[in-house]
């Protein structure tokens, strides 16, 4: 009996020792670390106030509940230090510059896509990450660093699923929330803190709202990870922005049943002159601006009400509810209209060899301007671009995304949509359905379509945008497109040399690598630096302190298509074998497409 307790005891000590050591590591993320720059430094991609606005104008998201200054006040779970100190929320790879200061439009002192809203009738101040967090990038070389507005971002931002490796802005927020609730010291300095005079008066109630906060964020973390929602982790720079709608919307809102794997992360894709595109996303699925802001702001955590507080379903103009804030969306959109793409900076990253890049225009005509150089034309006083969309089994990349929006179907009949109410609204479906829409079986891109035009008529309504108002709200009058193709877009390629990784899914880190054969691209790499290589046209790709390791071998994750090499077209093979000397002149004219640089070629 003493021998079996003794064993027993060893038994627990150890489980309680693994506990706490995941604990720890799940507590404490494992991130590289924040290594200042000298110096950051901004083109005249548009105007210092554009810059402000983009970066610091709200658009609803409310992260969820969580009040702006308590977000300022929190400490790190082992230490006093501030959560949401700038040196520390760039490890997680948000841009701050080493000389940035509090502003009246960044209070916080915060990264740039971190800002704050109040909703109609409410004095609450509620974080709000905005579109610029995820569309702004930056390429550091020499100790230098160039900011590029509209840019791809590189931020381990969504998941809050719990990992020993611990690298998500999610999961250590998560971290922090519990850490100043369960701990009695800590509440108490983050109350202060923010309360100040009115602590004695108000403290039961912050307690009460900061724990429903902290429950919104345990109860994602605990479905995400029971349910396995997302295998392929996303790493740095990646999202799987239509499954993380679908589960928000339809899955949390709506009905457990409607839950899917989203196994098909997607890079932040550039924003310079997307407003003249045809159709936007990776596989051209929305057409309307403000319908596909709407979503993107869903999607990062704007509220949004399906039902009454009885459960009933709400109906007529009582649809739907949000913090979704229409007018500053239709702000970002238009101060997006004057965002020029990058060009290439010669005094930091090297003077371009100008007769190599010529002879790379010729190779460009031959083998990348049928796709990359759309047709253009003009529609309602502005220019349209036509873009080609290149069918998945043609060029031959990871079919995950497009594969997931087109197949996977979601229970929308507790909504209680009447078929004469849906073609009311402004929503087009391209092609026109044959037969009627069967809302047991919708797709992600028409439910959202047919839910972000109830969200977009209640949100004009409250924002008291009139009919006249409202085509320049929508974005020239264009309706709620939809496609589901098994496609993705060749989009202009101005400013590519500043967008790495590439590919939809990030899986390639160079262009060398991407105008060479996939047996000569790397199978894993590490991912989660902004050191920039100037020659090879990508991140740097080695091992450094908590790097995440890239691997192309997970589904979603998917290196092959886009190849240039000898064999038949189709099936991945876009052109002919380019030889390295080819290669390396391709590059040298893509660091000047489209920018003042290419009329200096001979």
């Amino acid at each position: 009996m003493r021998i079996f307790s003794r064993v027993l005891l060893l038994v627990f000590t150890l489980v309680a020792l693994l506990l706490a050591v995941v604990i720890y590591y799940t507590i404490n993320p494992k991130l590289p670390d924040y290594v200042p720059v000298e110096q950051v430094h901004y083109q005249e991609q548009w105007s210092a106030a554009d810059r402000q606005t983009y970066y610091f104008t709200p658009q609803g998201t409310q992260v969820k509940g969580l009040h702006y200054d308590w977000f300022t006040a929190l400490e790190l779970p082992f230490s006093e230090q501030r959560f949401a100190a700038p040196d520390y929320l760039a490890r997680f790879g948000f841009l701050v510059d080493p000389k940035q200061v509090p502003t009246a439009q960044n209070p916080g002192n915060l990264p740039v896509g971190f800002a704050r809203h109040k909703n109609a009738g409410s004095n609450v101040e509620y974080l709000d990450i905005t579109c610029a967090a995820c569309h702004t990038g930056q390429l550091h070389f020499n100790n230098q660093a160039l900011r590029i507005d509209g840019g791809s971002a590189q931020h381990v931002l969504p998941s809050s699923v719990p990992t020993l490796r611990g690298g998500s802005f999610g999961q250590a927020l998560v971290a922090s929330l519990a850490a100043t609730y369960y701990n009695p010291w800590k509440f108490e300095r983050f109350a202060r803190q923010v309360l100040g005079d009115r602590y004695e008066a108000e403290h039961t109630k912050l307690r009460q709202d900061f724990k429903a906060s902290l429950n919104q964020f345990l109860k994602v973390a605990w479905n995400d990870t029971h349910r396995g929602l997302y295998p392929t982790e996303e790493g740095p720079g990646r999202t799987d922005a239509f499954g993380r709608i679908a589960n928000a919307s339809f899955g949390d809102a709506i009905s457990p049943d409607n839950y899917r794997v989203a196994n098909a992360p997607v890079d932040y894709p550039q924003l310079w002159d997307i407003w003249t595109f045809d159709w936007v996303q990776w596989n051209g699925s929305a057409q309307q601006p403000m319908a596909r802001n709407i979503g993107e702001a869903l999607g990062v955590g704007a509220t949004l009400a399906f039902f009454d507080a009885a459960g009933q379903p709400l109906q007529g103009d009582a649809r739907y509810p949000s913090s979704v804030r229409v007018r500053d969306l239709s702000l970002i959109e238009e101060t997006l209209q004057r965002l020029k793409p990058p060009t290439w900076p010669e005094e930091l990253f090297g003077a371009i060899d100008k007769p190599l890049a010529a002879q790379g225009r010729a190779l460009f005509a031959e083998n990348c301007a049928g796709c990359h150089v759309p047709r253009v034309t003009e529609d309602n006083g502005h220019p349209v671009q036509h873009l080609n969309m290149l069918p998945v089994d043609d060029i031959g990349t990871d079919p995950s995304t497009a594969s997931n929006i087109a197949d996977q179907r979601y229970d929308l009949s507790a909504l209680q949509w009447e078929p004469a109410e849906l073609a009311q609204l402004n929503v087009e479906l391209h092609p026109t359905p044959s037969e009627p829409l069967d809302l047991k079986k919708m797709s992600v891109a028409k439910g959202l379509a047919y839910v972000t035009a109830f969200v977009e008529a209640h949100a004009y309504r409250a924002a008291g945008v009139t009919p006249a108002e409202r085509p320049r709200l929508d974005g020239y009058g264009l309706p709620i497109g939809v496609r589901e193709l098994r496609a993705y877009k060749a989009r202009p390629l101005a400013g590519v040399w500043a967008t790495p990784p590439f590919l939809h899914n990030g899986s390639v880190p160079t262009i060398y690598q991407l105008l060479s054969p996939q047996d000569e691209r790397s199978t894993t790499f590490y991912k989660g630096t902004f050191n920039y290589d100037p020659r090879h046209l990508g991140f740097e790709t080695g091992a450094f302190k908590n790097a995440f390791l890239f691997d192309t071998r997970i589904t979603g994750n998917h290196n092959s298509g886009h190849e240039f090499r000898a064999g038949k077209r189709g099936n991945g093979v876009i052109g002919r074998g380019l030889a390295p000397q080819e290669r390396w002149a391709l590059l040298e004219y893509l660091k000047v497409l489209g920018g003042p640089l290419e009329q200096q070629l001979p």
